[in-house]
């Protein structure tokens, strides 16, 4: 499966790891690893895949650096989330990790903020590589927290949307031409959405924030809007008109269809997100947001319809910007209390800036590339429609999540506020984000 699959297993321990990685053991500022990488020595890699294709994927990228890297063997161990990661670089000791990756960018200001993962900016300094050349910015952005980059990229993902073409012909309307503004988007859904008694045959799309990839953070990047944070480092969601703009839309969106209570009670009907019985795949929902890996889920489901993929809308007065989508990906770094710091980065840089590393691993789990040369790499093998997903993860304005000290605390704080609204429990939205912002700048003081 592809490397999404492992991602949101490792969200649901990232909250919980924070606090693990609060008291990590902090890393030397400068490169003052002591190690030979062209010495005879054996690394110990951690990662977060455990799906037989995953695993042989990593293994097959590792094997080509050790082909290349003769001197270093690599010891791989696989399926380790967050939490677990957290409580190795922890106790440090020589029985943890040298290499890391993981699936969870939001932690990323975390990893960085508390020394959690080594500073790569000797490493890279000293080998004289220029990162505005080899990665797209928002990967950049993602990957570094206030000026300190302790990560780097490995492949990425972009979210778009996939649409039932043959539904969209039996709601009498033109499979080629998706919605491009959120406003037609609704009319669509409610054309796409065929009821059943008190429930529905199939439902256009699931627009409540338990509905499969539906957060705050991914419908966010549809809407124009400053970042989560302001210059002076306080929260933005109770200022900027784009969250309660998104938020209103979001709420009209999950009344058009039915309301809370109905879609709730329908979303529990539906199969695993990684399963063969996803709502999408089944049928149940004729659109969804979802990322460049459900290709391969549809694939592997034989779906009985033609799928379609195109990127989400976007507000009706950014028509402008349609081509946009949300961005995340793995990340990649050096354990602080590793001895083999000079050889962990020869392994780090080789599978995140190397364009056949990163082209290959990308064509076995169907992720997007990660560098610019691998974007455009005449290598690449995929599904014609995994061009929207490069094309998304080209546009200018595809956006990620914002850092923070408190890792992901912050998107928690602001999804269960929005919960709170989807359900009609706020009637003041105005206040109820003014609070949340209020809330989300304690939790950060309380982390400094």
């Amino acid at each position: 499966m592809p490397v999404r699959t492992r991602r949101a297993a490792a969200a649901f321990a990232a909250t919980a790891s924070l606090a693990l990685f609060a008291t990590a053991c902090t890393g030397s500022a400068g490169n003052t690893a002591g190690d030979d990488p062209k010495a005879e020595t054996t690394l110990t890699f951690w990662h977060g895949w455990s799906a037989p294709s995953e695993v042989k994927a990593i293994e097959e990228n590792v094997a080509r650096f050790t082909a290349a890297h003769p001197n270093i063997k690599v010891k791989v161990v696989g399926n380790i989330n967050d939490d677990k990661l957290g409580q190795a670089l922890r106790a440090g000791g020589s029985n943890g990790p040298d290499v890391v990756a993981s699936f969870t960018t939001a932690n990323v200001g975390k990893f960085c903020h508390t020394g959690a993962l080594a500073d790569l900016k000797p490493f890279i300094e000293k080998d004289g590589l220029d990162l505005d050349k080899i990665f797209p910015k928002v990967l950049q952005d993602y990957t570094q927290f206030e000026g300190k980059r302790c990560t780097l990229p490995l492949l990425s993902d972009a979210y778009g949307l996939y649409y039932n073409k043959d539904a969209f012909k039996a709601a009498g309307l033109d499979p080629e031409a998706p919605p491009k503004t959120w406003s037609e988007f609704t009319e669509v859904a409610k054309k796409l959405t065929k009821a059943k008694g008190d429930s529905y045959e199939r439902l256009g799309f699931m627009p409540t924030y338990l509905g499969y990839e539906t957060v705050v953070s991914h419908y966010m990047s549809q809407w124009s809007h400053g970042g989560y944070f302001g210059q002076d480092g306080r929260s933005t969601v109770g200022t900027d008109p784009g969250f309660a703009e998104m938020m209103t839309y979001q709420k009209s969106l999950v009344d058009a269809l039915g309301g809370f209570q109905k879609l709730d009670k329908y979303r529990t009907t539906f199969g695993d997100e990684w399963g063969a019985k996803h709502p999408f795949q089944t049928g149940q929902v004729a659109m969804q947001l979802d990322g460049e890996w459900r290709l391969n889920f549809v694939q592997q489901a034989k779906v009985p319809f033609e799928v379609g993929v195109a990127p989400l809308p976007v507000a009706d007065d950014e028509v402008a910007e349609y081509g946009k989508g949300y961005l995340s990906g793995t990340i990649m770094g050096i354990a602080p209390q590793s001895k083999k710091q000079n050889a962990a980065w020869e392994l780090v840089k080789y599978m995140t800036t190397d364009t056949e590393a990163v082209v290959g691993f990308a064509n076995s789990i169907g992720n997007v590339p990660s560098t610019l040369e691998a974007l455009k790499s005449p290598d690449l093998k995929f599904d014609p429609r995994f061009k929207t997903f490069l094309d998304i993860a080209q546009h200018p304005k595809s956006t990620t999540s914002d850092g923070a000290v408190n890792g992901s605390a912050y998107q928690d704080t602001l999804q269960k506020f929005a919960q709170q609204y989807e359900k009609g429990q706020v009637s003041d939205l105005k206040k109820g984000l003014a609070d949340t912002a209020a809330q989300i700048d304690r939790d950060i003081a309380a982390a400094k």
